[in-house]
């Protein structure tokens, strides 16, 4: 069976979701699919950044991670996002970089490929089910098939019980939570396989 590929893209303001989207890489990257890391481009005035020490040194450590492009969304069969909440729903860069993606998606471009994604906040109620509910309303538009971790494993009602993404409280990405991406990043290789196999066996026939 063709392996996928899947695309892992991340915005992390002090580096929680720098951290999921890296054990995402990991559990992907271990069932042998192959794996684009990448980073949602900081959009925020750099005086702003620089005024912040945590996040400015989350800035300067991911600088060695490709952002995201069209291309990385048009070579994945899937797709993996982890982003922070900002008033229940996904922060200005990640929404900046979704508003370019219309001359592809019209293309069709962006059709029947996986999705799924995991969110934090700085506290449990701090609106992480709003933001992966929104988002994936986007990825509707795209004709992609949502693949949320649902109760499908006992590392998500260990890690909180979030049916539509592992969420985190920030800074506390702990084993759970890694357990949790696990079996998230590995269902939608999973799911992504068979869409894949399927495709590939209709263009056959």
């Amino acid at each position: 069976m063709t392996q996928p590929k899947i695309t892992i893209a991340f915005y992390s303001t002090y580096g929680t979701n720098h951290a999921i989207a890296e054990a995402a890489a990991e559990a992907v990257r271990a069932t042998g699919a192959e794996v684009r890391l990448r980073r949602f481009a900081e959009t925020a005035p750099a005086e702003v950044v620089a005024g912040q020490d945590a996040w400015k040194a989350q800035v300067e450590k991911v600088q060695d991670i490709p952002e995201l492009t069209h291309d990385d969304m048009i070579w994945a069969d899937g797709y993996f996002f982890s982003f922070p909440t900002r008033y229940g729903s996904a922060p200005s860069q990640v929404r900046a970089f979704i508003d370019t993606l219309g001359p592809i998606w019209q293309q069709g471009k962006l059709a029947n490929k996986t999705v799924t994604a995991t969110t934090s906040a700085g506290n449990a109620h701090g609106g992480q089910e709003s933001t992966l509910l929104s988002f994936y309303t986007s990825t509707m538009h795209w004709g992609s098939v949502i693949v949320t971790p649902g109760y499908t494993h006992e590392a998500v009602s260990g890690a909180g019980g979030n049916p539509y993404g592992y969420s985190a409280n920030a800074g506390q990405f702990d084993d759970k939570g890694k357990a949790a991406v696990k079996h998230q990043a590995e269902r939608l290789v999973s799911l992504t396989a068979q869409l894949v196999a399927g495709a590939d066996a209709a263009k056959a026939a």
